[in-house]
Formats: C-alpha cells, sequence, structure tokens
C-alpha cells in the first residue's frame, strides 16, 4: 500500500484514490476532510503522475490555503526532507518548506486570490489595467458617498452600505448593471439600478475591482474570450473544491466553466453544514451536483473521529428533520459517552453562571486548569454581554473569537460617549468622539478653529462651543451646526433628571439620529441594533434608582467592566463565540447557550421552512463541535435587546431522544425539568438581573473584587457610599444590588 494511504479508512482512501471524472465527497463533521483532500492531492502527484502545474485546489480561506499546502509538502517530501521539516517546521511557512524541497507544490488558494492571479495577466482584454487596485469596504463606501452625493442622493434616506450590500448581492448572481434593472421591485432597489451603472463606471474610471469584481470579472473574460478559458482548462485539469456547499451562484458558474473541458472535479462538503445562505451561499449547488456530473462517483465519509456516539445519535436526531440534504448518520468507534446535560435556567444570569459552575466543578483540584477546553456558543453576539459579566465577576478568563467584547463595541461606546457628555459636557475625549456621529457636517477643521479659541481662553470644548457665534474662524452655518449639537446635548441632559439610565438610552438612541443610521436593512446594521437593545438590557437593573442617580451609577459600574476587559489577553481562556465563528473547530467542552424559540431558531426563520433548515443546519454545527461533553441550556426568562421575554424551549431540544440526555436527580421524567442538579452536584444559586443584594450599614468593612477593601460611610435608597483604602479609587457610590460586594 502507498504511504500516502496508511492510516485512511476504506472511504477515505475510496475519496483519495478515484482518478478519472468528477467526484463527490460527503464529508460528515469530523470525519477528516481535510485530511482525504490534502491526501487526494499528494496520491494524484506521487502515484498517477499529475504535474502539480495541472492540479488546482479552491478554499474559502488563506488559512486552510495554508494548512493545505504545508500537509501536502510534508506528503510529497522525502526522507531526508521530511527529517529536516519535522525538526524545524514549526519555524517555517508553506512556500519556505516548498523551496526547501525543491518541490512544486499545486495551485492552491480562495476564490478571490485565484482570480486575481488570472486578472492580472488578462484583464487588459477587458479595457482594465492588469495593475488594477482591489477596493476594500472603506474604499468602496468612499466611492459610493462620492456617487450618491454627485447624484444629489441623501445618504441619511439611502444608506451607502446598505446600497453596496444589494450591488454586492447582483454581482454574487453574476448580475450586470442592466440585467439588475430588470428585477428593481420598490422605491430602494430603482435607486440602487440608478447608482449601480454609475459605481461600475467609475471603478473602471479608477482602475479599479472590488471583491466581488474578482469573481464576477473572471467569469465574463471567460465568456468573451473563450480561447483564455481554454488556456487555464488546459492548465487546471484536475480541480478540487473545499466547502462546496458554500458556494455562490458565481464560484459556482466559475468552477464549472475551468471544470467542463475535462470533468475532472472533486467536490468535498456536507450538506448538513451549510451555513452562509444569508451571504449569498446556495446549498443546491451541492444538492443537484449530479445534474451537472451524471456520472459522478459519490463517497459518503461518516466515520467521526471527533466525538462520543451519544453526542453524534443526538446531532443526527436534529438533522434527520430536514428535507434539504443529502441522507447520512455519524458514527464513531467512541461508543456511548456521557449523556447529554441538559439545563433549564430561571433566566439568563442563572444561564451563565450555571455554565461557571460547571466549568469550575470540572477544574476543581486542577493544579494547571485548563481553560481553553470550553467553548461557549450562542446564536448571536449579544447574547455575550451577560456571559462576560458573569465571567469577569467570578474570575473566570475568556476571549471572544468572531467578535469584539461587547463593551468595545464601536455602538456600544458611541452610546456611552452621549451618555458621558449629558453627565458631564466637559468630557472632552467623549464629546469629540461623537459630536459627528451620526454625521453633522461639522469636520475636523471646525473642531480645529473651536479648540484653537478653547484655548486662547482658557475653556473646555464644550465651553467653546457655546460661544460658537464669537468664533471668527467659523462660518455662520457651521455655528449653526455647533448651536443645533449643543440644543440636542441640553435637551437631553433636561431628561436626565426623568429618566432612568434606560429610559435616557433610549431617548439618545432616537433623538441623535443614532438609530436611523443604523436601521439600513443590512445584516451589519441589524446585529449593531440588536447590541443598543442589549445595553438598554443592562441599563434596566438600575431602573429602581433615582433617575439621576440610576445613569451614574450605571457609568461607573459599566466603566468597571470595560476596564476589566480590557486587562483580560489570557490564551488560557474559556471561548466565547457565535455558532457561525465555530465551523471548523472542536472543543472537549461545548456549552450552547440560549435554546429558545426566537433565538435559536432565530424569529426570521420561524416562517420561512429554508431558513429554519439552515438554522437547524447551525444547530448541528454547533452540536458537533463537541468531544466529550456537550451542555444544552436556555431560559425560562431573558432580558435581551431591550426587553424581557418568556420564550418556550427551542423546537430543536424537542428533536432528540429523552434517553440520550442527563436526567435531574431526583426526577422521573426523561427529560429534565428546571434544575441544576442537571449539570452538576452543587446546585448554583439563582441570582436575578437584580442580583444578590446584601444588608450593609454605616462603618461595615466591605471588599470588592477589583476595588479591594474599604469602609462604608453611608448607604441611601439601594446606593452605597464607600471609602476605599487604595488611594487610587478613593471614594466610590455602588449599586447595592449590583456591585460585586462582599462584608468582611
Amino acid at each position: 500500500m502507498s504511504k500516502i494511504l496508511e492510516g485512511l479508512n476504506d472511504k477515505q482512501i475510496e475519496a483519495v484514490t478515484h482518478f478519472k471524472g468528477a467526484l463527490l465527497v460527503i464529508a460528515g463533521a469530523g470525519s477528516g476532510k481535510t485530511r482525504a483532500l490534502t491526501h487526494r492531492i499528494a496520491y494524484l502527484i506521487k502515484e498517477k503522475g499529475i504535474s502539480p502545474w495541472n492540479i488546482l485546489a479552491v478554499t474559502f480561506t488563506n488559512k486552510a490555503a495554508n494548512e493545505m499546502k504545508q500537509r501536502i509538502v510534508k506528503l510529497l517530501a522525502g526522507e531526508d526532507e521530511l527529517s529536516l521539516m519535522e525538526g524545524f517546521g514549526d519555524l517555517f511557512s508553506a512556500g519556505e518548506i516548498e523551496k526547501m524541497t525543491n518541490s512544486n507544490i499545486p495551485t492552491i488558494g480562495t476564490f478571490h486570490s485565484i482570480c486575481v492571479r488570472i486578472l492580472r495577466k488578462n484583464i487588459h482584454l477587458m479595457d482594465y489595467e492588469n495593475s488594477f487596485a482591489i477596493y476594500d469596504m472603506a474604499d468602496q463606501q468612499i466611492l459610493m458617498k462620492q456617487i450618491m452625493e454627485e447624484m444629489r442622493l441623501d445618504p441619511k434616506k439611502l444608506n451607502p452600505k446598505a446600497v453596496l450590500s444589494h450591488i454586492s448581492n447582483a454581482k454574487n448572481q453574476l448580475l450586470t448593471p442592466k440585467e439588475y434593472a430588470q428585477y428593481t421591485s420598490d422605491y430602494f432597489s430603482e435607486k440602487v439600478s440608478e447608482i449601480y451603472p454609475r459605481y461600475q463606471s467609475q471603478l473602471q474610471k479608477n482602475s479599479a475591482l472590488d471583491f466581488d469584481d474578482l469573481i464576477m470579472k473572471t467569469v465574463q473574460l471567460f465568456q468573451q474570450f473563450p480561447e483564455i478559458l481554454d488556456q487555464y482548462q488546459e492548465k487546471f485539469k484536475y480541480i478540487s473544491v473545499d466547502e462546496y456547499q458554500d458556494t455562490n451562484k458565481s464560484q459556482y458558474v466559475l468552477i464549472k466553466m475551468l471544470a467542463e473541458k475535462y470533468g475532472n472535479l472533486c467536490a468535498i462538503g456536507d450538506t448538513d453544514q451549510s451555513i452562509y445562505g444569508w451571504r449569498g451561499a446556495t446549498i443546491q449547488n451541492i444538492l443537484d451536483f449530479e445534474k451537472d456530473y451524471p456520472d459522478v462517483n459519490m463517497v459518503m465519509m461518516d466515520q467521526n473521529y471527533r466525538s462520543t456516539q451519544n453526542i453524534l445519535d443526538a446531532s443526527n436526531m436534529i438533522i434527520s428533520k430536514n428535507s434539504q440534504r443529502r441522507d447520512k448518520k455519524l458514527w464513531t468507534e467512541r461508543d456511548g459517552g456521557e449523556k447529554i446535560h441538559y439545563c433549564a435556567a430561571s433566566n439568563e444570569r442563572h444561564e451563565a453562571q450555571v455554565i461557571v459552575s460547571e466549568i469550575s466543578n470540572i477544574l476543581l483540584g486542577s493544579e494547571y486548569p485548563n481553560y481553553s477546553d470550553f467553548v461557549i456558543l450562542y446564536r448571536t453576539n449579544a447574547q455575550s454581554r451577560v456571559i462576560e459579566e458573569v465571567f469577569l465577576r467570578h474570575g473566570v478568563p475568556y476571549k471572544i473569537v468572531g467578535g469584539i467584547r461587547f463593551y468595545q463595541r464601536k455602538e456600544i461606546k458611541d452610546i456611552l460617549a452621549y451618555l458621558r457628555v449629558i453627565q458631564n459636557p466637559n468630557d472632552t475625549v467623549s464629546l469629540l468622539r461623537i459630536i459627528n456621529t451620526p454625521s453633522r457636517k461639522i469636520g475636523a477643521k471646525t473642531l480645529e478653529y473651536i479648540q484653537f479659541f478653547a484655548t486662547k481662553h482658557n475653556l473646555s470644548l464644550f465651553n467653546a462651543m457655546l460661544l460658537a457665534n464669537e468664533i471668527e474662524d467659523l462660518s455662520p452655518t457651521k455655528a449653526d451646526q455647533i448651536e443645533k449639537f449643543i440644543k440636542l446635548i441640553k435637551e437631553l441632559q433636561d431628561l436626565h433628571g426623568e429618566f432612568s439610565a434606560s429610559g435616557m438610552i433610549k431617548h439618545v438612541f432616537e433623538l441623535t439620529g443614532y438609530k436611523k443610521m443604523l436601521d439600513d436593512g443590512s445584516v451589519e446594521g441589524e446585529a449593531r441594533l440588536e447590541n443598543i437593545r442589549e445595553l438598554i438590557s443592562v441599563a434596566h437593573k438600575y431602573d429602581n434608582l433615582d433617575p439621576g442617580t440610576s445613569l451614574n451609577i450605571f457609568l461607573e459600574e459599566v466603566s468597571l467592566i470595560a476596564d476589566i476587559d480590557n486587562m483580560d489577553d489570557e490564551d488560557n481562556a474559556v471561548t466565547l463565540m457565535t455558532v457561525h465563528s465555530a465551523k471548523g473547530l472542536e472543543f472537549p467542552y461545548v456549552f450552547i447557550a440560549g435554546l429558545e424559540e426566537g433565538i435559536f431558531p432565530h424569529n426570521r426563520s420561524l416562517l420561512d421552512r429554508s431558513q429554519l433548515e439552515e438554522e437547524r443546519r447551525l444547530m448541528y454545527v454547533a452540536m458537533t463541535r463537541a468531544k466529550d461533553k456537550l451542555y444544552l441550556l436556555h431560559a425560562k426568562q431573558r432580558m435581551l435587546y431591550g426587553e424581557s421575554r418568556s420564550n418556550s424551549p427551542s423546537q430543536f431540544l424537542n428533536d432528540i431522544d429523552p434517553a440520550l440526555i442527563m436526567t435531574a436527580v431526583g426526577s422521573e421524567s426523561a427529560r429534565p425539568h428546571v434544575s441544576l442538579s442537571d449539570i452538576g452536584d452543587t446546585p448554583v444559586p439563582i441570582e436575578t438581573d437584580a442580583g444578590v443584594e446584601i444588608e450593609l450599614d454605616t462603618g461595615d468593612r466591605v471588599s470588592h473584587n477589583v476595588f479591594g477593601n474599604g469602609i462604608v460611610i453611608d448607604v441611601t435608597g439601594g446606593v452605597v457610599t464607600i471609602a476605599f483604602e487604595d488611594s487610587k479609587v478613593g471614594v466610590k457610590k455602588l449599586a447595592l444590588s449590583i456591585a460585586p460586594l462582599k462584608k468582611i
């Protein structure tokens, strides 16, 4: 047997040794997909004598491409070269290893990187410079704003990001401006159809392409110049595409054109892990593969090397409810394993405490606790906020992958800056952050004039703005814009005495125009709106305090959380991430939080069968990340996006055989009821959103997680004033219901 086939199972060997014609590999989660793909390419070169020059492998990320290169180089290396790489492999990149081995490796890269190579040589045929620039999102937005300004279109009514998003979708469908115009159905799409041709024309004048153009222009190049297509068909006689279930129309057409002459296309993927429909991927590309290639050889890789059989059985039950899939049932030699742990928590804070308690129980007695074995998965980024707060309170190190820590997100920092200016208009840092957000046409030059005036007269920036009419360098128009901003801040300051922190956030959100700015119909805008609503959820905890005090205490507590947030850079940390970010990863312990109708599955999917099937695939992806233990959690009541909800448990939970779920201690039901014994021997005390309020009197000594020890000097209406021993901390007012205080 060839060394390349050593250690492979029968299905992997079948995929690796396939030679001529189309091959479809349905590779289940944890089935060794990358291993099969890299060994197949090495087999073609070493055993079948195919020139690396004739092989193309397409991936979706540069990381995946680099990993494949390194694996292939090692598989093709001789004994001496392999010995050298094993000793120093971590010190060399794939390119450096390639030079060391004096071997050529196939063309391996993302769709975009491969298209760039093709266009650099040939795009002059389409009246572009071969040295074209590639515009990123920031460049695109600048260009779009210029075009809309020329067309006298108000960016407040027609958001440039939303327009670009629609143009991107059109390009992914290979729709030219003229073709897109045929599908307009409302005011917005009609305006996009007017902007699209101008945007495209300006890109060409600038000798630039955006990312979607890279694929679309390559397809157009092949369509307009068949001889160029023939050159690349002759070059790439053997093509492999990873994650085929995630391809969109333009990617599908590109690959189909390249593979048309010889038909040697290997598509590898999994219908059950297609989770990117929202960004244009279509599962039909993999479902309809036989229609394009009737003589296809299909290999079903269903042996899992990651999870226990109980985890796989539960996952199989979830995904089997979908109709849009290739039927398979994952299995493993890791028989049995622990049953699925289940918990119905009282609320979102209780849910987070249960997670912390279970992690602590597992790591109990560990001299060097490995926090990186744990991952918390959730459907939306806004869910991380409570988990972060509870982790911080209990001193559990964590890191967020694929997202930004809640209090570091731009929209959160912007709203907090508004609140700080309302509280203290002399906070120049916060003032500069929000003075032109949303845009008020108060630019850098205007601020320079005001700051010069402030310095000259020894005034704060805000007080200088109060005298805008006296600043000679300011035009009447600019002075008027400054006055409007001052009027807005004063209006909000008047409301400060009437409303609690949550009410103030709502007013800031509406009156400043921030809500209108975010509500642009884009996926990004909706996510940012959800984050602001979640900030309102945080502020609700302070509603029982007097209006003025409520905002002051809220800002103090949030500043504390944000400061701790910045300090946490440990690598040995629990991972927090959305399920979308977790694809391709694995962890010994997986917690899936927020399993409620309207959250997971997302409320957008509840009336659309195809979207609901994608949500079920997302749940399947989440579950199959777990190697040893899987925890499913939901809350009876949840404060999310500024609203208290009592959603029913996720329908996905009902798909799992109760015999696979760990039964609650003392419960006769196979499916556990609300009990913390479900996932630990030690019950976790329920802490509501209001926290556990301790009774304190003047003179009591207390300890704070961050501020250290101090003495209570006043207790009034749920607010405690403490003089801390650390002179840098000094005297602080804290909410008894929120602050992590202990009597000592």
